[in-house]
């Protein structure tokens, strides 16, 4: 008997400071705007909007033993995540993330402070196991460091379960790009994929990026690939059914274009995990993107009834 999708996410939980500019943003002057506090990290996000998305969610991390993380928690349990998997710290449990939006929406510069990684480390060792075991599929943040990355792919390999991989700052995969070829899935965005394929890839043309993306899966042994294009929309390629295709945006209204990444990784597992085509799987995450971009929060609060909504969702129960 099939068992319902169930997902282990592995990553990072932050605490993001956004400034949003009023008017045109300017880099050496001062800016009037709005500034927020909200929960962020990789991790996090894909966590909350796959539980959102009715997937059943595992999340395992490191978290801070604050009222910060206390928050953290009691949010992610209103979206019915498994938080079982978290890792308290009196310190460095989470990251910070200071972020500043121009006028736009769009990001225009960031700083980031990681958490202690050895606190996932250690939970990985002593629970890795376990908690892999407890899942059907695992959605992994693979720029944690070498020995998480490891250790997880290492250890689904070994009790079969298929691996979804979302890169976070690259410095972990560029240096070790052979774990790469473990997963069943592996999305980044056009930047990203500039160094993966030591090409100017973002500047190809549509034709010309589908057949870069094709020649670079099939030198590795990864399931499948996508490449996000920010507003042009995303590339795709699975060398088992030959899927390889062209996804457009659907219309929104930017009001903050982080997240977005997350949102799409999200929506896209969800698919998969639920055994879409990639065609399809890739139409959910280009959607969910479009409602995250859509709210000033790092995730779309909303989904649940978005899907409920959505002509396209709608057709595939």
């Amino acid at each position: 008997m099939n068992l319902p999708p169930s997902v282990l996410v592995i990553g990072t939980i932050f605490i993001d400071c956004k400034g949003f500019a009023w008017k045109n943003y300017h880099s050496f002057t001062r800016n009037l705007g709005n500034i927020q506090f909200v929960h962020g990290g990789v991790g996090r996000n894909v966590a909350e909007n796959l539980a959102n998305l009715d997937v059943a969610t595992y999340f395992a991390s490191s978290i801070d033993a604050t009222a910060i993380g206390k928050e953290v928690v009691e949010r992610l349990h209103k979206s019915n995540v498994n938080t079982d998997g978290l890792f308290e710290s009196k310190q460095l449990g989470m990251g910070m993330w200071l972020a500043i939006l121009d006028e736009k929406g769009d990001l225009a510069g960031s700083i980031s402070q990681m958490p202690d990684l050895t606190l996932l480390q250690e939970l990985i060792s002593n629970k890795g196991k376990e908690m892999i075991r407890q899942s059907t599929h695992v959605a992994l943040e693979l720029d944690l460091n070498f020995q998480i990355a490891h250790s997880v792919i290492q250890l689904a390999a070994e009790e079969k379960k298929p691996i979804y991989g979302v890169p976070g700052n690259l410095d972990v995969i560029l240096n070790h790009r052979e774990l790469l070829d473990h997963l069943d899935c592996f999305i980044c965005n056009n930047f990203e994929a500039d160094l993966f394929f030591e090409l100017n890839f973002t500047n190809l043309t549509t034709a010309q990026k589908l057949e870069s993306l094709i020649q670079f899966v099939d030198r590795t042994g990864m399931g499948s690939m996508i490449v996000t294009l920010g507003e042009k929309g995303a590339v795709y390629y699975n060398p088992q059914t030959k899927e390889v295709g062209y996804q457009p945006v659907f219309p929104v209204k930017l009001v903050d274009s982080s997240g977005a990444g997350d949102a799409f990784f999200s929506g896209t597992v969800m698919g998969l995990v639920r055994g879409l085509s990639l065609k399809e799987a890739v139409i959910c995450g280009t959607k969910v993107a479009g409602w995250t971009i859509e709210s000033t929060e790092n995730t779309c609060l909303d989904l649940p009834n978005k899907i409920k909504n959505d002509e396209f969702f709608i057709k595939l129960k």
